[in-house]
């Protein structure tokens, strides 16, 4: 049965963007600061700063850890784990299907969804 994964470049690429976003930021409070900008200009730096390395953490540990989430690759049994599927390995009553994502039950050979073979 395919799941839907997380792209490893997507997630590498927002990393990399974001602590790009994270240096512009940093030069958004540099110069604010030195123009003697409101008080706000600044701040609103150190927020964007913030943002920039929560995302980039996030992205950038996406991309390299073994079970991650996103909707970019799709993969097969065996490739690598289903964070959403119980520690056993099996999807259970929590199982979804890779074509509509619909609930379905563990014996369920069919989607009641959209009726594809599961």
């Amino acid at each position: 049965m395919k799941s839907v994964k997380p792209g490893r470049g997507p997630s590498l690429f927002g990393g990399a963007a974001s602590v790009i976003a994270a240096v512009i930021g940093v030069i958004w409070i540099a110069v604010a600061a030195s123009m003697n900008a409101p008080v706000y200009f600044c701040l609103f730096g150190v927020v964007f700063v913030g943002l920039a390395i929560a995302h980039a953490l996030y992205d950038l540990y996406n991309a390299t850890a073994k079970r991650r989430f996103s909707l970019f690759d799709v993969t097969e049994e065996g490739e690598e784990p289903d964070p959403l599927a119980r520690e056993d390995g099996s999807g259970g009553a929590e199982a979804f299907c890779p074509a509509c994502g619909a609930k379905v039950a563990a014996d369920d050979r069919f989607c009641r969804k959209c009726g594809r073979e599961l």
